[in-house]
């Protein structure tokens, strides 16, 4: 039983008049195939209807219609080699089907092609070659379809020989004139000599290849950094232009345009270069291609007529080849950034307007019971914390067990956060922020290095702790504390609420966990300070 790949063998499905897959085939009526356009046009051309491949002569044109089973199946063909066209492989040159030379009306496609003959002959046309005596000694090689070339023009003889000192084809009376005292080989003994180069050549072809590739990768990357660069610069412009007045918007529309028209001449010169080594890359991996399928061919002479264009170097050197990404603009950044600073600096000498500024950063806390030592008394809504007799409470390894210490339950570990905090009536108090790794269960300094950046009362004496108590003086008492973090920058400032003013900062700190609210409401010293911590609503601003 045939198998599917003989049925859809491509002999079956081309037309013996123009060799190629059947388009609309029809059938004549003696049962042979053709495009419909072919066997119109070949009847049209000649002065008797017959069938251009069996001969039988019709009385008159027969009426042909489209053959829809061969129709089917030559579609059918075209798919199954569309699919095999599609998988990964090299690329190879495309050699069209070469035809017989003796075939009259119908060619057939050649088989072979003889060097001797200059001639190429389809199966039954090639038979005396394999008959003969005198033709069996000649040489055979796979169709092609430049026969005429392989002759001298000068001595119209077979150029059979090679010479290295002109890289050329030549023929024996080449050989005993122009080239007498020339390198001459036979074109067998020099395709030898070529093909033992050819893998070494094939290694630097990919060498260039991976090198191009290598650089492909590079220029897209510079593109790449070159758009966040331009991005990065463009938001930071915009930015600080945006926040100046009216009168330098200008300044903002001319320095956005000039890093887009940098980006843009950067993309345009890295695409260029992107576009050279594409096209060197599918020209060196023609080249590979055409090398692979020239070596396992038996045509000597085109191989040896290829092999030097074949292995020749690209000319241009991309190892230097470069694209700058030169987006900076961090002078004019930074003196903008100056003249924002310095009008920030004024503006925040007006207590109102830094204290406005904070609360945009203002969050909403609530006491967390977990964290809460023994003795502390925590309201039903979570703002307020004071100090009360000791309670019999389930083990907690969030739990401060040493000092009269408690957490809001909102942590934080980046940006800027502020909140409030009432310690009016009270006498003895200290507040903050802490990180989440602090001691809880044993004696502590309360000081940077244990995890503490705190502010508070103690013995009429305001005080920060840095590694050591550290004594904050002040005009008035405090009613509400005001506590602002830049998590980022490092930065923990106290703030008198009532009067806007600064009290104390921790700068240049370096955070690198989770950081808590703090509360410390202190014993109540027979009822002095009974009055609790709390936790107060941040006005809206504006």
């Amino acid at each position: 039983m045939a198998t599917a790949s003989s049925l859809l063998s491509e002999e079956r499905f081309l037309c013996s008049i123009c060799l190629d897959v059947f388009t609309q085939p029809v059938s004549t009526p003696c049962g042979h195939n053709f495009c419909t356009a072919c066997i119109h046009t070949y009847w049209d051309s000649n002065a008797i209807c017959q069938c251009p491949f069996c001969k039988t002569t019709f009385s008159s044109r027969p009426e042909l219609r489209v053959n829809t089973v061969m129709s089917e199946l030559a579609a059918e063909f075209e798919k199954m080699v569309q699919v095999k066209s599609s998988a990964p492989k090299p690329q190879i040159p495309q050699f069209h089907v070469v035809p017989c030379d003796i075939c009259s009306d119908v060619k057939e496609k050649a088989v072979k092609s003889c060097l001797m003959c200059l001639m190429s002959f389809c199966q039954v046309h090639l038979e005396p070659h394999h008959r003969v005596p005198v033709l069996k000694s000649h040489k055979l090689i796979d169709p092609v379809s430049d026969l005429d070339d392989r002759m001298c023009k000068k001595h119209s003889k077979v150029t059979e020989l090679y010479c290295r000192t002109d890289q050329a084809c030549v023929c024996v009376s080449c050989f005993k004139t122009n080239h007498k005292s020339h390198d001459i080989v036979s074109l067998e003994e020099e395709y030898e000599s070529a093909i033992v180069k050819k893998d070494a050549v094939k290694t630097d072809i990919q060498k260039m290849i991976q090198s191009r590739s290598d650089k492909i990768d590079e220029l897209e990357k510079s593109i790449d950094i070159g758009q966040k660069e331009a991005e990065k610069e463009k938001e930071a412009c915009v930015q600080v232009f945006s926040d100046l007045i009216s009168s330098i918007q200008r300044s903002q529309a001319e320095i956005v345009e000039v890093i887009d028209e940098r980006n843009r001449a950067m993309k345009e010169k890295a695409e260029g270069f992107l576009k050279e080594l594409r096209m060197e890359v599918a020209e060196l991996q023609r080249r590979s291609s055409q090398l692979e399928h020239l070596s396992q061919s038996e045509d000597h002479h085109s191989f040896l007529q290829n092999f030097p264009t074949l292995s020749s170097p690209l000319e241009k050197d991309w190892t230097n080849v470069v694209v700058q990404t030169n987006m900076s603009f961090g002078e004019v950044r930074r003196a903008l950034a100056e003249v924002k600073l310095t009008a920030n600096e004024i503006m925040q000498n007006i207590p109102e307007i830094k204290m406005k500024r904070m609360r945009e950063h203002a969050v909403d806390l609530t006491l967390d019971p977990d964290t809460a030592y023994c003795s502390l008394v925590i309201s039903e809504d979570g703002k307020q914390v004071s100090t009360g007799d000791g309670q019999n409470l389930p083990n907690n390894p969030k739990r401060f067990e040493m000092y009269l210490e408690v957490l809001a339950k909102e942590g934080f570990t980046g940006g800027k956060f502020y909140y409030e905090v009432q310690v009016k009536k009270k006498t003895q108090w200290i507040v903050g922020i802490v990180r989440e790794s602090l001691d809880r269960k044993g004696n502590t300094d309360l000081s940077i290095s244990d995890g503490y950046w705190i502010f508070g009362l103690e013995e009429s004496v305001y005080f920060a702790s840095e590694n050591s108590k550290v004594e904050v003086k002040m005009k008035e008492k405090l009613q509400t504390v005001g506590i602002f973090v830049d998590y980022d920058e490092g930065l923990v400032s106290f703030y008198n609420v009532d009067s806007g003013l600064h009290i104390y900062s921790y700068i240049g700190q370096r955070f690198t966990e989770k950081l808590f609210p703090y509360f410390c409401p202190q014993g109540s010293n027979n009822g002095l300070n009974s009055a609790p911590l709390i936790i107060t609503p941040v006005p809206q601003t504006d």
